[in-house]
């Protein structure tokens, strides 16, 4: 069994340290990237509102890390085709009320300064920072919105004012391998970041283990004044104003850099089968389909049905989903959904799906208000929202029909079928439409 830390409830937006006076904390949840990989799920909406898990969307799981580490004064910085994301926040996300240190707010571009739009993350926060200044915290909390994970922020928190940083970078440990593509972060013997390595070809590994990198998971705790420091310094110098990238970089001689290990966050309620540690970046269409699958099954890699952190999103109000003389194996069902005489396994159905008589449904992400006529055929589909899929219609399998369906496919075999417009049969769209 896995021993969990006490579970404190401290006031909003303050951390209780062993010794230290409340820490004042304000999250920047940055959620404007474009999601380009992602196409064509995200040809309509940004990234973190694309829908995962049959209920949720991505942004739901950074939004709950923060609630349940009861922070709870958080800026939303949106930009790219946000208005489903916007729409997404407003229902599912209202707290606050008259408090006004208890909030989450959305905060599209501006256009200060040069009258831009945001050129990367730290430009984007560079130009909400009256934003910082108005709220006066102790410390500024600058995640991404487009990963899927469980963390205990307090945690994360402690770490950081234990060792005095300036600056905490979340890592999580990966193989060589995988370090040839993404963001590795050099440390020494003490968590010190000493250097930083964008993609190498010969990644540095970790000083305790020579077959794993450290990899920068695109969350940062600053403390305030060296945040707004190090941003106008940036500002003033060319690059690609991202956080990652440049500023990280930049600042690692002049302050006091730590790296925060991902794999020493305990969450309570986590189950001794699931994967310890687990993060995913759902920046591809192969790596979303993956983690849909990874939480069906009775002992799932990422298990959802974890009360004692739970991942809130916006509530239906449809009723419990309908089995009719079907066979489903490790399939998970949203509310609203029909499913008649039917064959799921492996699959994951969003809110109000209707599958036919004689469907067959095998290792499929099928999204809200999708309709599935009779005797079709589908196996590693990804169904966008609202489409109707006509009878007999066969894909995944040879010989295909796709019936017209304007069908991409991606380099591993994934079949995505874009975003429909039958709303769910009905004949106006409901409340969000993307």
């Amino acid at each position: 069994m896995v021993n969990t830390p006490e579970h404190p409830s401290p006031r909003s937006h303050e951390i209780i340290m062993d010794g230290q006076r409340h820490q004042r904390v304000l999250a920047l949840i940055m959620a404007g990237g474009k999601g380009e990989r992602l196409m064509p799920l995200t040809e309509q909406r940004s990234k973190p509102a694309v829908p995962f898990a049959g209920t949720y969307r991505i942004i739901d799981f950074v939004l709950n890390n923060f609630l349940n580490s009861s922070l709870l004064a958080m800026y939303v910085l949106v930009q790219y085709r946000s208005q489903s994301l916007i729409e997404h926040l407003r229902r599912a996300w209202r707290i606050g009320g008259l408090n006004r240190q208890t909030f989450i707010t959305v905060v599209p571009p501006q256009m200060k300064g040069r009258g831009k739009w945001y050129e990367g993350t730290a430009d984007a926060v560079y130009h909400n920072l009256n934003l910082i200044r108005d709220f006066a915290p102790d410390m500024v909390a600058v995640f991404g919105a487009d990963h899927i994970y469980r963390m205990d922020l307090r945690q994360m928190i402690k770490f950081h004012v234990d060792n005095h940083a300036d600056v905490t970078v979340a890592a999580i440990p990966v193989s060589l391998r995988l370090a040839k593509g993404l963001g590795i972060i050099q440390v020494d013997a003490h968590d010190h970041i000493t250097g930083f390595q964008e993609k190498p070809k010969y990644p540095n590994p970790m000083p305790d283990n020579p077959q794993m990198a450290f990899s920068s998971m695109g969350n940062y705790l600053f403390n305030t004044d060296v945040l707004i420091k190090s941003l106008e310094l940036d500002a003033k110098s060319p690059g690609s104003h991202d956080f990652g990238r440049d500023l990280i970089p930049s600042i690692i001689k002049p302050y006091n850099v730590m790296a925060y290990n991902f794999l020493d966050n305990v969450i309570p309620g986590i189950h001794p089968y699931e994967e310890w540690g687990y993060w995913r970046d759902v920046g591809t269409l192969t790596a979303y389909w993956h983690a849909n699958m990874d939480v069906l099954g009775e002992h799932p890699t990422f298990d959802l049905r974890n009360i004692n952190w739970p991942i809130l999103t916006d509530p239906s109000g449809a009723p419990a989903a309908s089995i009719v003389r079907s066979q489903l194996d490790d399939t998970l069902v949203g509310q609203g959904s029909l499913v008649v005489n039917a064959r799921l396994k492996r699959s994951v159905l969003g809110r109000n799906v209707s599958i036919g008589e004689g469907a067959e449904i095998e290792e499929c992400v099928i999204l809200d208000g999708t309709i599935i006529g009779p005797n079709t055929r589908l196996k590693r589909v990804i169904v966008d929202r609202f489409n109707m899929i006509p009878p007999g219609t066969v894909l995944g399998y040879a010989p295909p029909n796709d019936n017209g369906l304007p069908c991409t496919v991606d380099k591993s075999g994934l079949i995505i079928i874009p975003r429909g417009h039958s709303y769910g049969g009905r004949a106006t769209p409901p409340l969000s439409t993307s």
